[in-house]
């Protein structure tokens, strides 16, 4: 945050403080400090989550005004959380899930998610690994 204010970054100092004020709400609602760096990626992920569906919104509302800002700040979310899987590595690990639990029909998709979320730890967007593997199992 000091270092955002030095260099006069105004977007990335009002990212940086709503990162700290969602983690603050989140201790305040458990009732529980946030100590741990997984549960400080939830909640980024969750903020990217909301400002995606936000765009979503807003690009059906015509509003180019708020798409760009909110983009603006899921690139500067994304730059707190760790690297992205590509679709080759997801899938990857979405063969290695599906076998290791013996996974062959769509009664199995939440024993596989519960699996895989635990490997993917926020680095890739559990809807479009939900889609996936929905999409396997269904066959």
């Amino acid at each position: 945050m000091k270092d955002a204010m030095r260099s006069g970054e105004r977007e990335r100092l009002k990212v940086i403080r709503l990162i700290i004020s969602s983690v603050k709400q989140v201790e305040i609602d458990t009732r529980q400090n946030i100590d741990d760096d997984s549960q400080v990626l939830a909640i980024i992920n969750k903020m990217v989550k909301q400002r995606r569906d936000s765009v979503k919104q807003f690009t059906a509302g015509n509003r180019q005004d708020l798409v760009d800002i909110e983009l603006s700040e899921i690139n500067i979310l994304e730059n707190y959380l760790p690297a992205q899987l590509n679709e080759q590595e997801i899938e990857l690990l979405i063969d290695e899930v599906l076998s290791e639990i013996a996974a062959t029909d769509i009664k199995d998709m939440g024993k596989a998610m519960a699996a895989i979320k635990i490997k993917i730890n926020g680095r890739a967007d559990m809807s479009l690994v939900s889609q996936n593997i929905r999409s396997r199992l269904s066959k």
